[in-house]
């Protein structure tokens, strides 16, 4: 069972997805991950986006570590279900982030949005059925969300080929544990 790791709801158990549509991040890789990223000093106050949100898993970790806002998107019911009680989790605990959970397709989300929102830190971890292209097209419609300073991590298959990165974004940095595989890009230099 998934939980939250660390911060003010460390140790709080997260309700899975029930399903076939997604596959939970591991403690392990969640654990990773959120070290690097506290080392990018990006956590302390940032604005998140977590689409595929699935249990909400990343963007209530975020929240717990000290984001001020966070946006969960999925359009999977047991997901949506999952992070609502997943959200309830963090607020028994007394996260002061602001968490909203979005029923929606991550690109129609993302095409309806004003110029605003910016976010800080943008988590996708699409389903690995997923295409190159369909993930270049979601990038592209985050980079010019993503503020300086600001980090995007694409979670996917340690066997599928690096994300097309569109201009706006760059990698620098990549990690594999096991099955999955982790890439960090931030915005490009103009």
């Amino acid at each position: 069972m998934s939980r939250i790791i660390a911060g003010i709801a460390g140790g709080a158990r997260l309700q899975p997805v029930r399903g076939q549509n997604t596959r939970p991040t591991t403690d392990r890789v969640k654990e990773s991950l959120f070290s690097r990223l506290e080392g990018y000093d990006v956590l302390a106050g940032a604005r998140v986006l977590d689409l595929f949100a699935g249990s909400g898993a990343l963007g209530l970790e975020a929240a717990s570590r000290g984001a001020s806002s966070v946006d969960l998107v999925d359009r999977d019911r047991a997901a949506l279900s999952a992070c609502r009680a997943n959200l309830a989790v963090l607020t028994r605990a007394g996260a002061p982030a602001r968490v909203t959970v979005h029923d929606a397709a991550a690109r129609p989300w993302l095409e309806r949005l004003p110029e605003q929102p910016r976010w800080d830190l943008v988590f996708l971890d699409p389903p690995y059925a997923m295409g190159r292209e369909e993930l270049a097209d979601l990038l592209m419609r985050v980079a010019p969300r993503l503020d300086a300073g600001g980090v995007v991590v694409v979670e996917r298959s340690a066997r599928d080929e690096e994300p097309v990165w569109p201009a706006g974004l760059e990698r620098f940095s990549h990690r594999t544990y096991g099955e999955t595989a982790l890439w960090f890009a931030e915005p490009a230099e103009a």
